[in-house]
Order: C-alpha cells, then sequence, then structure tokens
C-alpha cells in the first residue's frame, strides 16, 4: 500500500477515533498529495519519494508555525501544530541519530575530498541526495559545517 491509500485509510480510522487532530492533519496530508497528483506537468501518479518530500515540507512547516506562535503568547495554537507534526512524522521514514549523521557525513566528506568550509556545497549535494528522508536539512547543514571547520 503506498502512502496516498495508507492516508486514506487512516483518516477513516480517526473519523471513526474521533480524533480531530489526527483527523485534521490526514487531511492536510491529502489534501497536497492530491495537489501533487494533479500538478500541471505529473503524471497523474504520486510516487512515495515525492510524497516523503511532501510530508517532510508540511513538517517544516508546521514546525516553523508553531514557533512563531510561541513567540507571539499562543501556546495552545502551538500545541496544535505540534500534535499535527506527530501524526506527520508516522508517516516518514525514521530520522537518524547526531552520531549516525556524522559518521555518514565523515563518509561524503572523505569520499568528495572536502577540505574546508569552500567545499560544504559539494558535500551538501552529495549529502542531500543519499540523506532524502533519513535528516532534516538543516541538521545536515549544521553538521557539515561544523565538521568541516574542523
Amino acid at each position: 500500500m503506498n502512502l496516498f491509500d495508507q492516508v486514506s485509510e487512516d483518516i477513516k480510522k480517526a473519523m471513526l477515533a474521533k480524533d480531530r487532530v489526527a483527523l485534521d492533519a490526514l487531511r492536510g496530508i491529502k489534501k497536497e498529495f492530491l495537489e501533487a497528483k494533479t500538478a500541471k506537468g505529473g503524471d497523474g501518479e504520486l510516487h512515495d519519494d515525492q510524497a516523503l518530500k511532501i510530508l517532510q515540507k508540511m513538517v517544516k512547516q508546521r514546525k516553523e508555525s508553531a514557533q512563531m506562535y510561541v513567540d507571539a503568547n499562543r501556546q495552545e495554537l502551538a500545541d496544535n501544530e505540534l500534535a499535527q507534526v506527530k501524526v506527520i512524522e508516522q508517516y516518514l521514514p525514521q530520522q537518524m541519530s547526531e552520531q549516525e549523521l556524522t559518521a555518514v557525513l565523515e563518509g561524503i566528506i572523505a569520499q568528495v575530498g572536502a577540505a574546508g568550509p569552500q567545499d560544504m556545497g559539494k558535500v551538501m549535494g552529495v549529502a542531500t541526495k543519499q540523506l532524502a528522508g533519513k535528516a532534516e536539512g538543516k541538521a545536515i547543514s549544521m553538521k557539515v559545517k561544523e565538521l568541516l571547520q574542523k
């Protein structure tokens, strides 16, 4: 079962369970998936790799929104956004730990022959492709910067 079908099934389950937060999050996911399926230039299909990118984008957006709500002293709205993040993250692959990320990035740095901060672009190009879905881009960027400054 692909992610689109899984989300559709989970919407039914959330409706039966009367889980409002999950239902809102799942409906948002399905909306994004439908828009991607019917987008101009698409083939009418939503492949799981495209779906994962959409989910990662949604998690990032929700986290940024939650931070803005916290800054505006609207904790109840931030809590709702973070609850939706938890629902969305169930469909993403397990994120790498910091130690695993460091080990993989050290290997990539050795592979591309990066010598310092000026080679960050080379490392990031390879790292973002290899680690897609396994780590956030911001975490990868910060760790690469740290490792290249050693």
